[in-house]
């Protein structure tokens, strides 16, 4: 085949795809699907619900939407949930599937839109409380069958130690778990707020860390971060010089929104260190510790973190010998 006969059938095919990708632009709904993954990522039935559409018509968009390149699935279990595409640098499309989700970025979200969101959410989230409600007293002896605290734990303490921070006033841990590290946070930190919206597990965490002196313990999710830095108390600055994430995301029903909400409250340079599952397959830890999210995958907590205004720093990763794997990253505050 001549070079000529090849570059008219690379540019037939380019016209192809961006033919495919302004079919698929073309549509109120489906750019009103690109809004929505913007953030989070939706089974079909879920969609279904938050655009008041038959499953089968929701279906049909989002294969528009796949074959167009702009959206990708993972399995979670026996489910598939859709999130927009990751666009490669080398894409010949990539200004203009950038320029798509830009543009759907830029539009203001439907109120009824943004209800039928935290419908969706809020179903999520009731999951997992009622979990953590009826398993509170087990929850640490079935987390052990994945990821102890005792596998990853010290890793985390050596980042922290490691970590540049401007200052070392306030520090916040969402979701501290039986409270172990609540003590190398106690001695890095002036202040420590632990946060969870379990009241059975804050419980457990405040009595494992009853000799720790500098803690303030809050019940509520991340959206009470807001309230808690308009009302802090006299030795409480209003923001946090560091966050730290042990294995919750997964528990949470829209790991993005936690992540705007703690940049949030993040002061100017301020440390993010997440530690997470990434993708797995093994679907009996939704019965088995609650978990709402089978792991995710590290470029997803990446694009969350910088739409949410973080850029990041180091990462670690390792396996176990149950087949689970770790991941430790690190962000900053912009």
């Amino acid at each position: 085949m001549q070079t000529s006969e090849r570059s008219l059938i690379k540019t037939q095919s380019h016209l192809g795809g961006l033919s495919a990708l302004l079919k698929a632009a073309g549509d109120e709904l489906r750019l009103g699907v690109l809004q929505v993954l913007a953030h989070d990522s939706y089974g079909v039935l879920e969609l279904a619900q938050v655009f008041g559409v038959k499953q089968s018509g929701i279906s049909h968009h989002l294969k528009v939407l796949a074959n167009a390149g702009l959206v990708s699935t993972r399995r979670e279990g026996n489910s598939i949930f859709y999130r927009r595409a990751h666009v490669a640098t080398n894409d010949a499309l990539a200004i203009t599937k950038n320029a798509i989700f830009t543009q759907a970025d830029s539009l203001a979200m439907p109120a009824e839109l943004q209800g039928a969101l935290a419908n969706i959410w809020q179903v999520r989230s009731q999951t997992s409380h009622q979990f953590f409600l009826e398993n509170a007293n087990k929850f640490k002896a079935q987390q052990d069958l994945i990821a102890s605290y005792d596998v990853y734990g010290q890793q985390v303490v050596e980042l922290l130690k490691l970590t540049p921070f401007k200052h070392r006033n306030n520090a916040l841990e969402v979701g501290p778990g039986e409270g172990e590290f609540l003590t190398p946070l106690s001695e890095h930190f002036k202040h420590v707020v632990a946060l969870d919206n379990s009241p059975q597990m804050l419980a457990n965490a405040q009595r494992n860390a009853c000799t720790l002196h500098n803690i303030k313990f809050i019940l509520g999710d991340t959206q009470a971060l807001s309230t808690h830095t308009q009302t802090s108390e006299p030795d409480t600055t209003a923001t946090f010089d560091c966050a730290i994430l042990n294995m919750v995301l997964h528990h949470t029903p829209s790991p993005a929104q936690v992540l705007a909400d703690v940049s949030q409250a993040l002061n100017p340079q301020g440390a993010l260190i997440i530690t997470e599952l990434c993708s797995h397959p093994q679907s009996w830890a939704r019965d088995a510790c609650g978990d709402v999210w089978l792991g995710f995958e590290p470029t997803d907590l990446s694009r969350w973190a910088q739409v949410a205004g973080l850029s990041p720093g180091q990462s670690t990763y390792f396996a176990l010998r149950n087949g689970f794997q770790i991941q430790i990253q690190q962000f900053f505050k912009l």
